[in-house]
């Protein structure tokens, strides 16, 4: 019986308008043996929360360059909890200053990838890190 792939959910909340940090991180993913679902631009938490429940993830990357980043992504996290989805792991990427980064993780957020970030180590971090 071979094993079952890894899912992972990738998903831009918000207004940010540029996704091709996150298309490029969906590819390495997929090229890395991973099942991907995007869910595409502007999407509210609540739309990737449901999103990645529906598909049955095993963890939701987020890529945000808005700033909004200490209201969307605890939020992500919040809803998990509140739909008994907390099994899911949430990490993120994007321009987030290294101050704001021990916040998010207390409020659930697994891991922070800074700009400058190999998919390579995104990949190889999800791999070591998350368990269907």
């Amino acid at each position: 019986m071979t094993e079952r792939k890894l899912r992972v959910l990738v998903g831009k909340p918000g207004l940010d308008g540029h996704d091709r940090g996150a298309k490029v991180v969906a590819r390495a993913f997929r090229d890395a043996g991973l099942e991907v679902i995007y869910t595409g631009l502007h999407q509210t938490p609540e739309q990737i929360v449901a999103a990645a429940i529906q598909e049955d993830v095993d963890c939701i990357g987020l890529s945000i360059l808005s700033g909004a980043h200490n209201t969307l992504l605890p939020k992500v996290c919040e809803l998990l909890k509140e739909k008994s989805a907390e099994d899911i792991a949430v990490f993120c990427g994007g321009v987030i200053p290294e101050d704001d980064i021990p916040g998010l993780k207390s409020s659930g957020i697994k891991e922070v990838f800074t700009p400058g970030t190999s998919t390579e180590d995104i990949v190889a971090w999800v791999k070591e890190n998350i368990h269907g």
